[in-house]
């Protein structure tokens, strides 16, 4: 199954759906990037397949179809398209790709708008030199996001889940 993706100025591109779509109850985290935490469709062990990006290893086929690049923004959805302002659209006038400037410079830990000041900085910017750094800075990226989703994924077994007593005299009301 493959999506078309725009990218180059409004042109379309095929995308292989090996990335999985969060389903129609998605988290809306509140730098504006959607996940999919909760998903009762995902395997064991499929957390570790999105933090260390192996899940992204099938879009290689669009790389070698010539699609996509290995460095550059980020491909999205068409109704995610639509949805973006003109000065962000910039963000299409190059090719998407596997890595980019994004995800060496935080990508989880940045907001919605510093992903298309990145982004657009790249397209305006880009050289080869860029993509090799870049191409570099990934796998320390990688081993970054790695480790801070094992540490939230321990956090949030660790965190205690409030014990609730509710006050059978006063409905309602939680016992003392």
């Amino acid at each position: 199954m493959c999506y078309k993706i725009p990218h180059d100025g409004g042109r379309r591109q095929r995308r292989h759906a090996s990335q999985a779509l969060c389903p129609p109850g998605r988290q809306q985290c509140p730098n504006g990037k959607d996940r999919c935490r909760g998903d009762s469709r995902l395997i064991p062990g499929a957390w570790l397949l999105r933090a260390t990006g192996l899940d992204e290893l099938p879009q290689i086929v669009n790389v070698l179809r010539g699609d996509m690049s290995l460095v550059g923004p980020r491909p999205c959805i068409p109704y995610e398209y639509e949805m973006f302002l003109p000065w962000q659209r910039e963000r299409f006038d190059t090719l998407p790709g596997l890595t980019g400037l994004w995800q060496v410079s935080g990508k989880n830990r940045t907001t919605f708008e510093e992903m298309m000041h990145l982004d657009i900085k790249y397209v305006r910017t880009k050289t080869w030199w860029t993509d090799i750094r870049i191409i570099f800075l990934t796998v320390p990226a990688v081993m970054i996001q790695f480790y801070d989703t094992r540490r939230q994924r321990r956090q949030s077994r660790r965190s205690p889940q409030p014990n609730v007593v509710l006050d059978p005299a006063s409905p309602g009301r939680v016992a003392q």
